[in-house]
């Protein structure tokens, strides 16, 4: 095969000169802020430590904010993603002789883990206004229902 021929492109363009800081304002001290943006100035150095800081204002305010049924359905999520990870990692570190399991599980695994995040949207309070009939033991029997039907196509999957 003969080799690829590329068109002539332009050459590109030369960047810019960054332009010379003036003498006048890097010997000046910069104005004091009034109190009111001082307070957010702190406030901003205060959140501003990276990645670490964020991740640390998300999990207080998921502390606070996030009501008791929630968190049990969350932790179980965790459970069930382990659960899924550690099911591929066997799988390909290990064996995966009974292939049919390793699907059948892995399924069950995903699937629980669906049904868990519908059951999670559908009884949050923050999202009464999306379900305004539905309710939280109406989303329950749903999300039993399904993991009923879950896992008896699972079992039957199974042979």
């Amino acid at each position: 095969m003969p080799p690829r021929r590329n068109a002539a492109r332009p050459p590109a363009p030369a960047p810019a000169p960054a332009p010379a800081p003036s003498s006048s304002s890097s010997s000046a001290p910069p104005p004091p802020l009034p109190p009111s943006l001082q307070h957010g100035k702190d406030k901003a150095r205060e959140t501003a430590h990276g990645i670490v800081g964020a991740v640390n204002t998300l999990w207080s305010n998921y502390l606070e904010q996030t009501p008791a049924r929630l968190k049990l359905v969350d932790s179980f999520m965790f459970f069930l993603m382990l659960t899924g990870i550690a099911q591929f990692v066997y799988c390909f570190a290990v064996t995966n002789y009974p292939f049919n399991a390793f699907i059948a599980g892995f399924a069950a695994t995903v699937g629980q883990f669906v049904l868990c995040g519908a059951l999670r949207i559908q009884s949050n309070p923050e999202n009464k206004p999306t379900f305004p009939l539905l309710s939280p033991e109406r989303a329950f029997g749903d999300f039993l229902f399904g993991s009923v039907l879950l896992h008896f196509f699972v079992w039957c999957y199974l042979g």
